[in-house]
């Protein structure tokens, strides 16, 4: 499996099962990190972490405290793709991380930055 980024007219293929997309929420000021599985049906949201909570940010219910976060499992069906918004009033994009690192995106105002699995 792999996944494809979109940004700026051009595409990077990741060829990876997982990843971790953290980001500072732009209005609170909060760490939120969320782990994805790519799948062939779409993305797999399968855990998600915030250091604290409002504005949209509020933990799910199942949330427990570990090390500082609030972590939960979510429960929803894959997605086809994630739509990133690139403002660049986010506070300095979005991470994301895999086994073999990290990459920045939506740091610099622009078109928005799409994450979706590869066709193969």
């Amino acid at each position: 499996m792999s996944l494809c980024i979109l940004a700026g007219g051009a595409v990077t293929a990741l060829a990876i099962t997982g990843f971790t997309l953290d980001w500072e929420h732009s209005v609170e000021h909060v760490a939120w990190a969320e782990t994805w599985r790519v799948e062939a049906a779409g993305l797999d949201l399968v855990g998600a972490r915030v250091r604290g909570s409002g504005a949209g940010m509020e933990p799910g219910p199942d949330a427990r405290r570990e090390d500082g976060w609030w972590v939960w499992q979510p429960t929803a069906p894959p997605v086809p793709e994630l739509v990133l918004a690139a403002s660049g009033a986010t506070g300095g994009g979005w991470r994301l991380c895999h086994a073999d690192g990290c990459l920045l995106l939506g740091a610099t105002p622009g078109q928005p930055v799409r994450l979706q699995p590869c066709a193969d």
